[in-house]
């Protein structure tokens, strides 16, 4: 068995570092997406391809049996200013560990470790034969919460997607989500709405002090939202947190602006639907607030659920994570767990040690037998190594 894991993490330092040297942000990932593909050919497993998605499922797959998914994107951010090394390649200085200790560079801690580890996994248990489906999906476009990432993944398995050998895959029933959360398991995330705001007003010239200023008129918008509190407080999450984090006006000094546009970054904390949340503050704003998504809902990990059972027996930490991820898309009981540190995601210098992505496959792998078992599935499961 511990050879089984050397190679496997060896396998999956190795396409790590290939898939930081391939950009790919959100909505250009075919590239990386064709990579990783190739990989898995290579690695004898099957899989398809939608859009620039990968699915992939155990080879005993069985429609009369329940699944498990194991999900992690693919896309990136753009890199950060201030690098101290190429984002896509790396020379390790600056904030980074020793080299042979870490692998750098841009998506490597958010969310290459957390594909590369599920693959990992995914490898480990891909032939044997077991009483539920294992499921693996890689997606595109989370970063920017596109409708052609996990949102179409999710719609497609509703329907049905047809797969390898005239199979047809359905909806999981549960899902851990790969996230860099120091392989804690988050029972609770945020959900996540963005508001971009319009305040109008009149231009006029500024010596003459003309017009309607917009900016103003945004300006004590903004005031209103940063005074505003929501009354209910989830004994999970908290408070609603609402951050406005964009402003922009103006053409010139001298002219008063006609149009003043500004964004507002809230995290729900599951009490309010985000279209409640958008009707209160349009209450009180003056500003027109549009919404570029109501469906970036807050999560939560079913009461009861297995896999609540699976982390306490394991002794796996749990936490509420402040963060969004492809969880808001699934329709299915979920945690979110990885490797990596969520602290090292969007910034400069990104990196995640090897130490990280072996105990981010030794648990995944851990997880799942054990899972297996409190399921009352575990008893047929062949043993390995």
């Amino acid at each position: 068995m511990k050879e089984d894991i050397r190679t496997l993490l060896n396998d999956a330092v190795r396409l790590l570092r290939e898939m930081i040297a391939i950009p790919s942000p959100s909505f250009e990932e075919e590239k990386v997406s064709q990579h990783v593909s190739d990989f898995l050919t290579a690695a004898g497993i099957m899989h398809v391809r939608l859009r620039n998605n990968i699915i992939s499922v155990n080879s005993g797959y069985s429609p009369d049996r329940k699944t498990l998914m194991l999900c992690a994107h693919l896309d990136t951010v753009l890199p950060a200013e201030g690098y101290s090394f190429d984002p896509y390649r790396p020379s390790i200085s600056g904030t980074c560990p020793e080299a042979a200790s870490v692998v750098a560079g841009l998506g490597a801690n958010d969310d290459g470790a957390s594909a590369v580890a599920m693959i990992a996994a995914m490898r480990y248990f891909y032939s044997l034969r077991l009483p539920i489906n294992l499921m693996l999906v890689l997606s595109v476009e989370e970063e920017r919460s596109g409708s052609g990432g996990m949102e179409a993944v999710c719609a497609a398995l509703k329907e049905g997607l047809l797969y390898e050998n005239g199979l047809t895959l359905r909806t999981p029933d549960w899902a851990i989500v790969g996230e860099p959360t120091g392989m804690k398991a988050a029972i609770a995330e945020r959900g996540l709405l963005v508001l971009d705001g319009t305040a109008s007003g009149e231009s006029g010239h500024a010596a003459r002090n003309e017009g309607v200023n917009a900016l103003y008129t945004a300006i004590d918008d903004i005031n209103r939202i940063r005074n505003f509190r929501f009354d209910r407080i989830s004994p999970l999450m908290g408070e609603v947190h609402v951050n406005v984090t964009q402003i922009e006006a103006g053409t010139a000094h001298n002219v008063i602006p006609d149009r003043c546009s500004f964004v507002v970054d809230i995290r729900p904390n599951g009490e309010y639907t985000n279209s409640s949340i958008l009707d209160m503050l349009q209450e009180v704003c003056l500003s027109r607030l549009t919404p570029r998504n109501l469906h970036n809902r807050s999560s939560s990990t079913k009461a009861g659920s297995p896999l609540l059972w699976c982390a306490a027996e394991l002794g796996i930490e749990t936490f509420v994570s402040p963060t969004a991820s492809d969880w808001i898309r699934l329709d299915c009981d979920a945690v979110k767990m990885g490797p990596g540190d969520s602290s090292r995601s969007h910034r400069r210098d990104e990196y995640v040690t090897v130490g990280e992505i072996e105990d981010g496959i030794r648990t995944y792998i851990h997880f799942i037998r054990h899972f297996l078992k409190i399921t009352d599935y575990g008893n047929t499961l062949e043993q390995r190594g």
